[in-house]
């Protein structure tokens, strides 16, 4: 485990959704799908134009979440991030990780707001938990 406490406690569950799921491998957001699949976590992916990802469902928003979650990982633009944010804080979202280049200052002061435990303009979910680009 990580020695940083917010990653530590949100890598901590076993439930995740990701916001920003995508079926073009190449993308973070299905990296990041990916490497929860890869350490045994189960990943709900977040996508409005999808209905699969990697063989996962997918919703197309938050609050069609099929069941409660440990934690969030946002890979969007911020624009999108801004209102995700929001949209977690309906869900009961209570620990969201922003991947490096989805964060905006707005986000994080709401985060703050809301009190959500953030991770945020430090290390990549793939860094911290680990990934391999075979799987």
């Amino acid at each position: 485990m990580h020695a940083d406490p917010l990653i530590k406690d949100f890598l901590a569950g076993k439930t995740y959704a990701v916001a920003g799921a995508s079926r073009d491998r190449a993308k973070y957001g299905n990296k990041v799908l990916r490497c929860y699949l890869q350490n045994g976590r189960r990943a709900i992916a977040v996508n409005p134009h999808d209905t699969e990802v990697e063989g996962v469902t997918c919703v197309a928003d938050l609050a069609s979440l099929p069941e409660p979650v440990h934690g969030l990982s946002i890979i969007t633009p911020p624009p999108v991030t801004e209102r995700l944010v929001e949209d977690a804080h309906r869900a009961g979202i209570t620990r969201i990780w922003m991947q490096p280049g989805a964060e905006s200052q707005r986000a994080i002061d709401r985060c703050r707001e809301l009190e959500i435990a953030l991770i945020a303009g430090g290390p990549c979910l793939l860094v911290a938990l680990g990934y391999r680009e075979r799987d």
